[in-house]
């Protein structure tokens, strides 16, 4: 399957995507009754984390237009006739241009041909979904979102960091790693007000930890990373604002992770003060007959 998937690279290549790229310009001619797209949300990278949805729109694909991250694991259990297409980008490596893969999405659905876009995490945080339905809608072509298992919340708890906790914070916000923090996320680090929760910041982690310290915020602020969430591979690395890039370095980190900013990235957060011992119940083993 994984060698049939390697035939969709020539579709990755956009040759044959961008011929539909006359038709996403808009209208519904040439469109073949029946072709669709969805959306589907992959969830971190487990494949147990898809949900039902998305492996019922998987097993009725016809060609599946994939992402470098989420379940990728999954392709080699579909058919040996579905299409795979891989997309995949990688930090500052985009062989696929969005404009055309919304191209190849059009193109493959006006085949009349039943289109899965699998994307890690969820289509509409951080993954272009909302541009690629916009694209579909504007050549006529029927899409859905089947939404997914986001990163920005699974991975963290996933490592036993709760986002939000009782006496502690109320709320999160999440921000894209690939820009400067913004004014509310730089308030919410400083006055402690919100879990901060950075998707695709591991290259820009000495430009926001010097950010976040000179908007006021304190050094001893607790971050955790956690890499590859949810997988095999997944590691967490505790550290502060002030320490996070030498740790950082030290151990290697390296992306795909997602960086927690807050008091709720303390390591001992939800271990009990006190542990408490419950008394043991003595089973009651029956007598040996005679």
């Amino acid at each position: 399957m994984l060698g049939t998937g390697s035939t969709g690279s020539t579709g990755s290549t956009g040759s044959t995507g961008s011929t539909g790229s006359t038709g996403s310009t808009g209208g519904t001619g040439g469109t073949v009754p029946g072709g669709s797209v969805v959306l589907v949300g992959g969830g971190p990278g487990a494949a147990d984390l898809l949900t039902l949805r998305a492996w019922r729109a998987l097993a009725g694909a016809d060609v599946v237009v994939t992402d470098r991250l989420g379940p990728v694991e999954v392709l080699a259990d579909l058919p040996a006739g579905v299409e795979i297409i891989d997309v995949g980008k990688t930090p500052g490596h985009h062989p696929v241009p969005q404009h055309e893969i919304n191209a190849i999405l059009v193109e493959q659905a006006r085949r009349g041909r039943r289109v899965v876009r699998l994307k890690g995490g969820d289509p509409f945080v951080y993954g272009r979904g909302g541009e690629e339905v916009l694209a579909c809608r504007a050549a006529g072509v029927p899409v859905e979102v089947v939404p997914g298992v986001s990163s920005a919340l699974s991975v963290p708890a996933l490592a036993g960091i709760p986002l939000t906790h009782r006496g502690t914070v109320g709320a999160f916000l999440v921000v894209n790693g690939h820009e400067p923090l913004g004014v509310v996320a730089l308030a919410a680090v400083r006055d402690r007000t919100a879990t901060l929760v950075i998707l695709m910041g591991v290259s820009m982690l000495s430009e926001i930890t010097d950010q976040a310290v000179t908007a006021g915020a304190d050094a001893a602020t607790p971050v955790a990373v956690v890499e590859s969430g949810s997988t095999q591979h997944q590691r967490v690395t505790r550290a502060t604002l002030g320490t996070l890039v030498r740790r950082a370095a030290e151990v290697g980190v390296r992306a795909p992770a997602v960086v927690v900013v807050g008091d709720v990235a303390a390591e001992g957060l939800l271990v009990p003060d006190t542990l408490v011992s419950l008394p043991v119940l003595s089973a009651l083993v029956p007598e040996p007959a005679l």
